[in-house]
């Protein structure tokens, strides 16, 4: 018998019955498995099986902070173990298919913002529901092994790698929604680059005197000609701007605070970044990386 798992990714839980009656399903199916001082492993993105809580408390753990999406098959909980089953979700028909990799990376992404989903209510954190909709749209009818959202970022990084042109992207969609009538895709460059900035993925753009004199930033963000040497920050044809405003240079700045935050927030990196911290050598004596340098420990004091 296959258990229908695909509430488990819905993010309006307060206003969803289907998400309610998947989680009383799963506490009764879990109920069983209450250990002698009546607790039980809690799957929600917070605890992740590491803690156990009363069967109460695991009701309202999910419903605030969402289930575990790394958690495929529930051993925990009453379904028996099955080799592999970590790549396999259920899917909306019920049966078996291919668990897209997007997942955990949305798992990663939304992580963070977990507490913001109020209990008895509807998310307020809708910024992803483009992303997740994406995610559960399949490319194509019948084509389960790639998610729109899947295909959509892999083609972006080819147009990085192999250097295409706006045009050239938005050309290859048309190409490809004329030959695949029924494919699910976006319909130009722009907006791939709008659903990839929700990843995160997004930069700010800072337009740059064509002589390189200073940055149309902060207190020159209005100016149309650069303080240093006047010459106009746009592009001029016979001596005049033309009609839409094209500046001379442009300087894509990714945020260094959204990064870090990323990478925080992402599991495997996150415990990379603190090793500095938590794994330099506990012998003074001895050193093994930089973080244990004189040079490093005098940078830490300030």
């Amino acid at each position: 018998m296959t258990i229908d798992k695909s509430w488990t990714t819905i993010r309006r839980r307060g206003s969803s019955n289907e998400f309610w009656n998947g989680l009383q399903h799963f506490l009764q199916m879990a109920k069983p498995f209450i250990n002698d001082r009546g607790f039980i492993k809690c799957p929600c993105r917070r605890c992740l099986n590491n803690a156990s809580h009363q069967l109460e408390d695991l009701e309202s753990h999910i419903f605030r902070n969402s289930f575990m999406f790394r958690y495929n098959q529930w051993i925990h909980h009453g379904e028996p173990a099955i080799a592999n089953a970590g790549t396999m979700v259920a899917g909306p028909s019920g049966g078996l298919q291919e668990r897209d990799e997007m997942f955990d990376v949305l798992d990663d992404i939304i992580s963070e913002d977990a507490d913001d989903d109020a209990v008895g209510g509807p998310s307020s954190n809708v910024q992803y529901d483009d992303l997740f909709a994406a995610l559960r749209s399949e490319l194509y009818p019948g084509v389960f092994s790639f998610s729109s959202l899947n295909f959509l970022v892999k083609l972006m990084h080819l147009k990085v790698l192999n250097k295409w042109t706006n045009k050239s992207f938005d050309e290859l969609l048309k190409l490809l929604k004329l030959a695949f009538p029924k494919i699910d895709l976006v319909e130009s460059h722009y907006e791939a680059k709008k659903l990839m900035t929700k990843m995160g993925l997004g930069y700010s753009s800072i337009h740059v005197c064509k002589n390189d004199c200073a940055l149309f930033w902060k207190e020159n963000s209005l100016k149309d000609t650069c303080p240093v040497c006047s010459e106009s920050r746009w592009k001029l044809q016979s001596g005049k701007r033309a009609g839409k405003n094209v500046p001379h240079r442009v300087l894509r700045y990714f945020p260094v605070g959204p990064r870090l935050k990323r990478l925080f927030a992402t599991s495997k990196t996150s415990k990379l970044i603190r090793w500095h911290s938590t794994g330099k050598s506990k012998d003074n004596d001895v050193m093994r990386h930089p973080v244990d340098g004189k040079s490093w420990q005098e940078f830490d004091k300030r």
